[in-house]
């Protein structure tokens, strides 16, 4: 038998047609690509749900260590008997053990109950779903505000840098991330809103209408009352995505195909917009992501600052009673802001860039 005929494939015959035995066909690159992927995304998935659980312990654990009665703040100092302390706290099942409220409101939370405020006597995803809009107008203005803001100034410090506006940009933008949110938004509001001296106030002090506004006036009633809050996030937030804009694109002006791409008699502006930029954006981008979670859940000293109706004002007042509840649905709702946000940043990057998640 010659080596050909030893090494060749043997053929069966079936009711389906001949049948060869020999070694697998290997398989591709793209199929061990989505094999990785796949695989990935599990990781970064399971990760998340196993963060959202823990997040569902502690709020629960956590804000039963502030001071005060929840049902003693519900009657807004009034004499109450015992009695009916006992059943207010029968009502909202305070009297039980407290391992038993933790399997009762994580069993809620699971199939989406929440509770029912103390305050309010309502169910608490129907105060967040009241307030949310309000939250996503203010957070989302400035989401888009600050990130166009940043990646623009960050292009051009980077494409400039070490001249006098580089130095400005940065030195600015270094300055206001370090300020906190409420000490600017209260300085806005001494300087705008209530006015210094001879110069008169030019914003709200508070809130977010005017009331008694109708169609296009409402509408402006509203973009004038939302300026301020606005102004004060803006401000604190778009130095961070500036120096990361500006960091990349730095790391990208060295590359060869920039040189190349001049050699070709390329103008500077159209090798930065065409090559430099999109390759340095890609950390942006996961930042970009990030931020969006962090500033919903980061919005709640401005809204009480600034006495917007949304999920920081919510939460403050909250706080104060405390309504437990409320207060873990909040802080529920926040922390799964920041969770799905990075998941999805981890999730969008390998598409990005291949080399992540292999």
């Amino acid at each position: 038998m010659t080596t050909d005929a030893a090494s060749a494939p043997i053929e069966k015959s079936g009711a389906a047609g001949p049948v060869t035995d020999g070694p697998a066909a290997p398989r591709g690159p793209r199929a061990r690509t989505a094999t990785a992927y796949l695989r990935y995304v599990a990781g970064k998935l399971a990760g998340a749900a196993v963060s959202l659980l823990a997040v569902l312990v502690t709020s629960f654990f956590l804000f039963r260590l502030i001071p005060g009665d929840p049902v003693k703040s519900m009657t807004g100092g009034r004499q109450v008997s015992a009695e009916q302390l006992a059943n207010y706290r029968e009502q909202f099942g305070l009297d039980l053990p407290l391992w038993q409220q933790f399997t009762d409101y994580c069993g809620k939370a699971l199939t989406g109950d929440l509770g029912t405020s103390y305050q309010f006597n309502a169910p608490v995803i129907d105060k967040i779903t009241e307030a949310l809009p309000n939250t996503l107008l203010l957070t989302g203005t400035a989401f888009v505000i600050y990130t166009l803001l940043g990646i623009f100034l960050g292009t051009r410090s980077a494409w400039r840098h070490g001249r006098l506006g580089d130095r400005l940009n940065t030195g600015l933008a270094l300055t206001l991330y370090s300020v906190p949110s409420f000490w600017l938004g209260l300085l806005l509001i001494v300087t705008l809103s209530v006015g210094i001296g001879p110069l008169p106030g030019l914003f709200p002090t508070g809130g977010m209408e005017s009331g008694g506004e109708e169609g296009f006036a409402y509408v402006l009633d509203v973009a004038h009352h939302l300026m301020l809050p606005v102004v004060t996030l803006v401000a604190v937030e778009y130095g961070q995505t500036l120096l990361v804009t500006r960091s990349a694109l730095m790391d990208e002006m060295g590359g060869d195909y920039l040189v190349t791409a001049r050699a070709k008699g390329l103008r500077d502006d159209l090798v930065r917009r065409r090559h430099a930029v999109p390759n340095a954006l890609l950390p942006t981008v996961t930042l970009i992501f990030i931020n969006l979670g962090r500033t919903v859940a980061g919005v709640i000293l401005v809204e009480t600052v600034f006495s917007w109706p949304g999920l920081g004002g919510l939460f403050y007042q909250a706080l104060g009673v405390p309504d437990l509840p409320l207060v873990q649905g909040l802080f529920l709702v926040f922390a799964a802001a920041v969770i799905v946000m990075n998941t999805l940043a981890d999730l969008i990057y390998p598409l990005l860039d291949p080399r992540v998640g292999r």
